[in-house]
């Protein structure tokens, strides 16, 4: 398999898979050791999402594609089933995400690295392009780095993940094209992530609503990042930045996550917040559009440097 099918190579549903490193349990103080085998029995449309995967014992957990190792018909493995090449050494951007860079870490909580790489010229001019998206997880350390343009795409249409992974706090790496990249930050921020943020919330409680509706239950979990998200919104479109830590939240945060909360209490508050960050949008000084043309040139320049080094 060449490298250039790696990161949309899709492993299909039945096939038996091994992990390539420990896989902590949700909810259980417990690890699933590497080596287990598995079964693929839901496949994710592409690599950026999760695969779910039984195991022999029954378990059935979610698991990325870098963690995962087709088994052959004579139990060996298929190597070709790992991401694709290093792109390690040409992260010119990388931070810290997740609850660790939200303040609402605990002693359990993973790390997550978020990042940029800007690669050779020869891999852009390659028939062979580089990967858009490379995903790593090794010691409960979890990276994902994104080619440049992809990145900036991604940024330009406000995505909150690549918003955070800008304005995050917590910078692991920077070489010059990363604080120029970092320096960017006001050109991606538009009146549209308010469409953006509050559209995606409110889509997501709806879906939460029937799946409570039919099963009584709902993941605290996810519940807690969409009314933070919202704090983040309405904060970014008063303020012109975007807040990561959201410590000041941190006590209704934590308790939602907890199970605290009933899902009517929590979809109460994820109105009022959405009614508060409606009021936002109508004061913001926002620009309409995000500065495309700044960044395309910031874009052009750093493929040109690379191209000469």
């Amino acid at each position: 398999m060449t490298d250039d099918t790696l990161s949309t190579f899709i492993i299909s549903v039945g096939t038996q898979v091994v992990l390539r490193f420990p896989h902590v349990i949700p909810g259980a103080n417990a690890m699933k050791p590497k080596g287990s085998v598995g079964e693929v029995v839901e496949s994710p449309t592409d690599n950026s999402r999760a695969y779910l995967v039984r195991f022999l014992d029954g378990q059935e957990l979610r698991v990325k594609f870098g963690e995962l190792l087709v088994r052959r018909a004579d139990h060996s493995v298929e190597e070709s089933a790992t991401p694709g090449p290093d792109v390690r050494p040409f992260v010119i951007y990388q931070v810290l995400v997740g609850s660790r860079a939200f303040g609402l870490s605990t002693d359990s909580s993973d790390e997550d690295r978020r990042g940029v790489y800007l690669p050779p010229a020869d891999w852009n001019w390659s028939l062979v392009k580089p990967p858009e998206q490379a995903e790593s997880f090794a010691d409960g350390v979890e990276e994902v780095h994104w080619e440049i343009e992809k990145f900036l795409r991604l940024a330009l249409q406000v995505n909150p993940n690549l918003l955070e992974t800008l304005w995050s706090p917590v910078v692991l790496h920077l070489d010059e094209t990363g604080q120029e990249l970092r320096d960017l930050r006001p050109c991606f921020l538009s009146r549209h992530l308010y469409r953006t943020y509050s559209g995606y919330v409110l889509s997501q409680f709806r879906l939460m609503k029937k799946r409570h509706d039919a099963a009584g239950t709902f993941k605290a979990k996810h519940a807690m990042h969409l009314i933070r998200l919202l704090h983040s919104g309405i904060h970014a479109l008063r303020h012109g930045d975007i807040r990561v830590d959201v410590g000041e939240h941190r006590e209704e945060l934590l308790s939602i996550r907890s199970g605290s909360w009933s899902f009517a209490d929590v979809q109460k508050r994820a109105l009022e917040l959405d009614r508060e960050f409606q009021a936002a949008y109508e004061t913001t000084q926002l620009p309409e559009k995000p500065d495309t043309e700044r960044v395309n040139r910031f874009l052009i320049a750093a493929r040109r440097k690379r191209a000469t080094q």
